[in-house]
């Protein structure tokens, strides 16, 4: 082979070689550490770098996009002595790729002991109860002392979560019975405050009724003795417009009189001492009459006992009007007062129909005239 073409192939050779070497391609969210001669020269930058061959070597590469970190579950003791496992998600970021890779030898590892360190620190001082509701405080704890510890070595701590936190089986046990108890408790509460608002609501609808149907009688009363009022007040007005006798008041008297005994229970009846004085009006008022009237044609004997009754009744009659009352059986007492109602009745009419006869006599001689 010609020398020539022996040169001019290494030529090439060399020139490929140290372009790749003297080239460097760095991706987007990517940073390079070089080193010359052993020694921190530069970071490259994403895009075409360009180092000196040989002297200048690629020391580590890291990514500086935000990174996820979960660490293992760790056992932690809590102020009241109980053993739980926590474990952490932590979110980082490297905003110094000099210092991550110089000032720290592994800094996932010393970020993990660092966490678990502080959390020990910070349950420590707090019982089961707090730790399981103050997960908010635990996180932004941590990620103070995190990114105050991490800053130096350039990388930020953006947040830190925890995990979970399991308490021993024991300690779950205890808790799911208190917190069945609690349930217990609140649906106990619960439906005693339904029952209690239900007997209320009951209790307000029956008071609505009872008002409402005590408002419904006194309305009725009020229109019944409206209406018993304004009936009184015709009857009263009827009687002073007609203008009636003693014989029509003293018959209404006897009319009402078998009424008093109309119940069945009805064993006793006092007859008011009124009742003389109204017979002696009927009397009185039909008196002409019974003088008008033919002889009887009764037997002696009975018109002597006749007599004997009447001079017998004449002589209780002052009692009566004394103001003394009889005791009677009831059914005697409406059977006497209906058959008095019904001969003054009898009377009335003949009286009537006396009265009616001169008046036509009268008219027929004035015709006549």
């Amino acid at each position: 082979m010609d020398p020539v073409v022996i040169l001019a192939l290494v030529a090439v050779l060399v020139v490929v070689f140290l372009v790749a070497a003297t080239v460097r391609i760095v991706p987007q969210a990517r940073r390079y550490n070089v080193e010359r001669f052993g020694r921190y020269r530069r970071t490259l930058q994403p895009g075409l770098n360009l180092v000196l061959p040989v002297a200048d070597r690629i020391n580590t590469k890291l990514d500086v996009r935000e990174q996820v970190y979960s660490s293992d579950p760790r056992p932690v003791i809590t102020e009241d002595n109980l053993v739980v496992n926590i474990d952490t998600v932590l979110y980082y970021q490297i905003t110094d790729p000099r210092a991550a890779a110089y000032e720290v030898a592994d800094y996932l590892q010393a970020i993990d002991q660092l966490t678990v360190t502080t959390l020990r620190n910070v349950i420590g001082s707090m019982d089961l109860e707090e730790t399981l509701t103050s997960r908010e405080e635990i996180n932004s704890r941590l990620r103070a002392v995190l990114d105050d510890a991490t800053g130096k070595w350039g990388i930020r701590v953006n947040r830190v979560e925890i995990k979970a936190i399991d308490p021993p089986a024991t300690i779950k046990e205890a808790m799911e019975k208190q917190m069945r108890a609690e349930r217990d408790k609140r649906a106990a509460i619960l439906h005693a405050e339904g029952e209690r608002q239900a007997k209320i609501l009951t209790a307000e609808g029956t008071r609505q009724k009872d008002i409402l149907e005590a408002q419904g009688a006194q309305q009725a009363m009020i229109l019944r003795a409206d209406g018993e009022a304004k009936a009184v007040e015709l009857v009263f007005q009827a009687v002073h417009r007609n203008n009636a006798d003693p014989k029509v008041l003293a018959y209404k008297y006897l009319e009402t009189l078998p009424h008093l005994a109309g119940s069945d229970n009805n064993t006793f009846w006092v007859i008011p001492g009124e009742l003389t004085e109204a017979v002696r009006t009927v009397t009185r008022a039909f008196g002409d009459q019974s003088a008008e009237a033919p002889p009887s044609t009764a037997h002696p004997a009975q018109a002597s006992a006749a007599d004997t009754d009447d001079k017998s009744d004449q002589d209780r009659t002052p009692e009566l009007d004394a103001g003394w009352t009889v005791s009677l059986d009831a059914a005697a007492a409406a059977d006497e007062a209906g058959k008095q109602a019904a001969a003054a009745v009898s009377d009335a009419k003949a009286e009537a129909e006396a009265a009616k006869s001169p008046q036509t006599s009268r008219g027929g001689q004035r015709s006549g005239e």
